[in-house]
């Protein structure tokens, strides 16, 4: 029950971190002013428009693909390959399971697979290109690591060193209803969850901001309308209406 105690506080500490520093870099985000149009062309002319870029930027990286197109499929695989990771662990904290996460459990196993080939691919992009290991740094390669350390551990608990599903979920569904229940402790589940709670505590912190970040890029989220509406930022407005 030591165990249990300990990565009850820790994961408490960790997602109040996580959301915390989310919730005040996303407001930061928000307040930072764009004073200029600067729209990467060719852009689209409307809102409507700008919400399909976005849309196609989050889910097929259309930019990531028209710059580097063996970039995007490392990318691409690593990040549809986490979103069914992620989709397939919900069953962890859902009871019962919904219907359509007990429906992805056998391809969130394949994208285990698919996750940690996509960040060996990247994590090779930073070794083997020189233009880009110049500009890499040493928590761009903690992250790829981290990241991959993270998949690699959660393959090996389902094919080499099995551990109690069933009390690992009694176990987060006890974090969610404050009734706190055993943790298994082995030890391939302990470096697994360990490095989940790094991975929370430095994500506030880390270039993986680029997930909210996004949608606050202006040369993404603004329209191509500079003739046809003059683009003037809040702060702005206020200096020039003195």
């Amino acid at each position: 029950m030591s165990i249990a105690i300990l990565f009850a506080v820790l994961f408490y500490a960790a997602a109040a971190v996580l959301v915390g520093g989310l919730a005040l870099r996303i407001a930061d985000y928000a307040r930072t002013p764009a004073p200029l149009k600067i729209p990467t062309t060719p852009a689209p002319t409307t809102r409507g428009g700008v919400a399909l870029r976005l849309l196609r930027e989050v889910v097929f990286f259309e930019s990531l693909f028209k710059g580097s197109v063996w970039t995007w499929i490392f990318g691409w695989l690593f990040h549809a390959s986490l979103a069914l990771v992620l989709a397939r662990h919900l069953r962890y904290f859902t009871e019962p399971v919904w219907g359509w996460v007990a429906l992805v459990q056998p391809l969130g196993i394949l994208a285990g697979f698919g996750m940690v080939a996509g960040l060996a691919g990247l994590l090779g992009r930073r070794l083997l290109v020189d233009r880009i290991r110049y500009i890499s740094t040493p928590s761009d390669y903690l992250m790829l690591v981290l990241l991959a350390a993270i998949g690699a551990s959660g393959l090996a608990m389902k094919y080499v060193f099995r551990t109690d599903v069933v009390a690992v979920k009694a176990f987060f569904l006890g974090l969610i209803r404050f009734d706190l229940q055993p943790l298994p402790a082995d030890g391939m589940l302990i470096v697994h969850l360990a490095l989940v709670l790094a991975l929370m505590l430095v994500f506030p912190f880390s270039k993986l901001l680029h997930a909210p970040g996004v949608f606050f890029s202006p040369s993404r989220n603004q329209a191509d309308d500079p003739r046809e509406a003059r683009h003037l930022a809040p702060w702005a407005a206020d200096l020039d209406r003195s």
